[in-house]
């Protein structure tokens, strides 16, 4: 279907690692964008059990998201990409694979610290893993699991087309403290929601003061 000349660019969502140490496979755009994402937000509370007392808010909920994401290598394939030709969606999906994976230089570096007998190895960081979801919402993000289901193959096996469900998991300045990055952005957010709902409580009361001064009313 040909896009009109006249229509708005449409913002493209992507996950963004920020991993010095696998620069590469940092970003990973999404090539449609998911046509619905589900937001699952739990209060994060203290007291006000029993009623013992009020209800007190210890910090922001916390937040999980699921979203689909589709890969399709067709219109690639059409236009003879060599790369979709020789390994189809294969990259795509291991730049997301590897969002649960320790890097393998971390690895081998721990081993090698094990074999001249440190005691006690750290766990592997994951990477600052971001949603990027339109010019405002940029949310530190935790990859908890997702599932891919591989629909399609071309004759070597390597799959064309793919949907992934993804399960993330908001990173919130609870977690990590205001001073790291994670903390700072997942603050910016809060703000915004902030200037959001003064905006929707603005309207609302505009709306309330029209509706009684019958302005605005059905004809």
């Amino acid at each position: 279907m040909t896009t009109s000349p006249i229509s708005p660019p449409v913002f493209k969502g992507a996950l963004v690692a920020v991993d010095p140490l696998r620069p590469t496979s940092s970003v990973i755009i999404f090539q449609y964008n998911p046509e619905t994402m589900t937001r699952t937000l739990q209060a994060r509370t203290t007291g006000g059990e029993a009623g013992s007392g009020p209800l007190r808010l210890s910090g922001p909920p916390e937040e999980t998201i699921k979203l689909t994401i589709e890969i399709d290598a067709t219109d690639r394939l059409e236009a003879g990409d060599p790369i979709a030709e020789t390994l189809g969606i294969a990259p795509a999906l291991a730049a997301l694979e590897l969002l649960l994976y320790p890097s393998s230089v971390a690895v081998i570096a721990n081993e090698v610290l094990a074999r001249v007998g440190v005691v006690e190895i750290l766990p592997m960081a994951a990477p600052l893993t971001l949603l990027v979801w339109g010019t405002r919402r940029i949310i530190p993000v935790r990859v908890t699991d997702f599932s891919i289901t591989e629909e399609s193959f071309d004759p070597s096996l390597n799959p064309i087309r793919a949907k992934v469900d993804l399960g993330l998991r908001t990173v919130s300045y609870y977690d990590t403290g205001m001073l790291s990055a994670a903390g700072a952005l997942s603050l910016a957010a809060h703000i915004a929601r902030e200037v959001l709902g003064t905006v929707n409580t603005a309207e609302g009361a505009a709306a309330a003061i029209r509706s009684a001064a019958g302005v605005g009313g059905p004809s």
